[in-house]
């Protein structure tokens, strides 16, 4: 089969289209012919060397839709042909707070996704929403599930309250900005670039602000009326300006620190005066994924697209997201 590997770290282009052996599932999985892949930043944090143990070579990519076309021992024939989503990570364990020692996400040291065929355990695909395409189907695992965790789980979203999504343009930004809209939330976000801002307003922000207009953080709280929940990815100095725009109670919510940690600490007194809960987060358990599916097929929702690039062109697609150049997701066709 054809796969996109790296086999040295250095930057994005130094992924390649190859010949690999083809997966054949064992018991307990079933083999999926997969239609179409998206990238996350996690795929190209590895090709840079920014990203924790890791193994070369290797096959990225965590999010992935297809048929399934073969099944191992154990595993019921009747599914040969099903339209699936594939959960995009292993072992998550038995604590719903934290996934545990053996959690990891689909990519790295596990093939991944960049392929066109993966096997997965029996219990780790869902059926395909039926209003998406291929394309949208792929789009939503690892950044959608990331999101909602955030956003639903820790966030415990309720209609009327008012979100901010930091950085909008990333895959997880825009799921958290979808997510709140269809709870009934009320959606604010920054970003460096007008014509993001602009793109989220017309998928339903409310409002936002450029991060790098001085002062954003009062601007939006003057245009907000203050925020309840903050989703945030970058760290740096978002921390304590997105912390106040919070009202008395508010969340905070991080998956990610692009930006590194706050220059200035954090202003402690405020956090507990406001009775704010800081709380970090990644990824999301198989019942979160299926909670998520069940929102997305009773909304009819569909996940926002940048651009599709045929899998012998994903150094490309792994270009463009490294220059976070994107306003949605980068979606691979891997049987083009």
């Amino acid at each position: 089969m054809r796969a996109v590997v790296l086999h040295e770290i250095g930057k994005p282009e130094n992924v390649r289209i190859e010949e690999v052996p083809t997966p054949n599932p064992a018991a307990g999985e079933v083999r999926v012919c997969l239609e179409a892949s998206a990238l996350n930043r996690r795929d190209v944090w590895i090709t840079v060397g920014a990203y924790p143990r890791i193994k070369l070579p290797s096959i990225s990519g965590s999010d992935g839709a297809g048929l399934i076309d073969a099944v191992g021992e154990g595993v019921d024939p009747a599914l040969i042909g099903r339209e699936v989503v594939i959960y995009p990570a292993r072992d998550w364990g038995d604590d719903p707070r934290c996934g545990g020692p053996n959690f990891r996400v689909l990519g790295m040291p596990d093939q991944g996704t960049f392929a066109e065929f993966i096997c997965a355990p029996f219990t780790n695909v869902v059926a395909k929403p039926a209003h998406l395409s291929w394309v949208q189907a792929a789009a939503f695992p690892l950044a959608g599930l990331t999101a909602w965790r955030a956003l639903v789980t820790h966030g415990e979203v309720q209609r009327g309250q008012k979100v901010l999504v930091t950085g909008i343009g990333g895959g997880a930004a825009g799921f958290a900005l979808l997510w709140a809209r269809f709870h009934g939330a009320d959606v604010y976000v920054t970003s460096g670039s007008e014509e993001k801002l602009t793109a989220a307003r017309a998928l339903g922000a409310k409002g936002g602000v450029n991060y790098h207009t001085p002062g954003w953080d009062k601007i939006l709280r003057e245009m907000s009326g203050g925020i309840d929940i903050v989703i945030d990815s970058a760290g740096g100095s978002v921390v304590n300006q997105a912390l106040n725009t919070l009202n008395n109670g508010g969340r905070f919510i991080f998956f990610g620190a692009t930006l590194g940690n706050p220059q200035d600490g954090l202003e402690m007194a405020k956090l507990f005066f406001r009775q704010v809960r800081v709380q970090g987060t990644t990824m999301g358990r198989p019942e979160e994924f299926a909670a998520m599916v069940e929102f997305i097929n009773r909304h009819r929702i569909e996940p926002v697209i940048d651009q599709t690039f045929k899998l012998e062109a994903a150094a490309a697609a792994y270009q463009r997201m490294f220059a976070s150049e994107q306003m949605g997701k980068l979606v691979l066709l891997n049987r083009v």
